[in-house]
C-alpha cells in the first residue's frame, strides 16, 4: 500500500492521479488524499477546480486512518501543496504513518517549480516543503532545478548533482539533469550512485517526474537494487514520453 498525498487532475496524466493509475497497472494498491482537485494541467490554460481546504484535507487523511490505512502502508508519497498549512497536515500524517508502521519509507517529491518557469508555487510552501517534510524523507524526488534552490546552487551536470545530494545529506533521486545532448536522473545515496541517461523528448513533458517517482518506488518495494529500480523506471518513462524501446544508459558515478 502506497499513501500519496499529491494533486488530482482530472484529464491530464500528472499528479498523485497519474500516480495511482500506474501503480494499479503494477498491482500495487494505493490511496490518494488530493491536495487540489483540477480539471486540467495548469499550463494548458484555466484548469477549474481548485486547491482543498486545509481542514477538509485533514479530514480526509483522518478518515483514511480510522480506516486501518496506515498500518498497512509501505510507502508515503508526498508531492504537490497548494498551502503550507497542508504541509504542516503532511509532516503529521508522516509521523502518523510512522508510528503505526515504523518501517514506511516517506519519499518527498519537493514540487516548487523547473528551469523553464522558475518557482511555481507560494516562497511559503517552499520553504515549508525545505523545513518539515524535507527533514522526515527517506528519499527525496526533487528535479535539478529544485535541487538546486534547495542547496543555493545551478545544477548543470551530474557532477553538481551529486554534489548538491551530498550536501542535503539523505538519499535522492534526481531527474531532470543534463548530460550533454542526453538527460539523466540520478539515484544516490551520498556514497553510491546512479545515472541513468536517455535522449531529450522533442516537448516538454508534463507528469513524467510524478510517473519516475512511483515507478521507482514500487520497484523499490517489491525489492529491486538501487541500480535496477532506477534503470526501471526510466526505461518505462522514457517509453512512455518517446514511445517504443529507448535505449538506456546506466553507469555507476564516483
Amino acid at each position: 500500500m502506497i499513501l500519496i498525498l499529491s494533486s488530482f487532475v482530472a484529464s491530464s496524466p500528472v499528479g498523485g492521479g497519474a500516480q495511482v493509475l500506474a501503480l494499479a497497472k503494477l498491482e500495487v494498491e494505493s490511496v490518494l488524499a488530493p491536495t487540489v482537485v483540477l480539471g486540467r494541467h495548469p499550463g494548458l490554460g484555466p484548469p477549474g477546480g481548485g486547491p482543498v481546504d486545509a481542514a477538509l484535507f485533514e479530514s480526509l487523511l483522518a478518515g483514511i486512518e480510522a480506516n486501518g490505512v496506515y498500518e498497512g502502508t509501505e510507502a508515503v508519497i508526498c508531492g504537490y501543496f497548494a498551502d503550507p498549512a497542508q504541509v504542516a497536515i503532511a509532516a503529521r500524517t508522516i509521523d502518523a504513518v510512522r508510528a503505526a508502521r515504523p518501517a514506511a519509507m516517506i519519499v518527498v517529491d519537493p514540487i516548487m517549480g523547473d528551469s523553464s518557469g522558475g518557482l511555481y508555487v507560494k516562497p511559503e510552501v517552499a520553504r515549508a516543503l525545505a523545513d518539515d517534510l524535507i527533514p522526515r524523507a527517506d528519499l527525496i524526488a526533487p528535479n535539478a532545478w529544485e535541487l538546486g534552490r534547495l542547496t543555493g546552487t545551478v545544477i548543470t551536470s551530474p557532477d553538481e548533482a551529486l554534489a548538491a545530494a551530498r550536501e542535503l545529506g539523505r538519499p535522492a533521486l534526481i531527474s531532470s539533469i543534463p548530460v550533454g545532448r542526453a538527460i539523466g536522473v540520478m539515484w544516490t545515496d551520498g556514497r553510491e550512485a546512479w545515472l541513468a541517461a536517455h535522449g531529450r523528448a522533442t516537448i516538454d513533458p508534463k507528469g513524467a517526474g510524478d510517473l519516475l517517482i512511483a515507478l521507482f518506488t514500487a520497484a523499490l518495494l517489491g525489492g529491486a537494487t538501487t541500480a535496477d529500480a532506477l534503470e526501471t523506471a526510466v526505461s518505462d518513462v522514457a517509453g512512455t514520453l518517446l514511445g517504443g524501446d529507448v535505449e538506456i544508459s546506466l553507469e555507476a558515478l564516483t
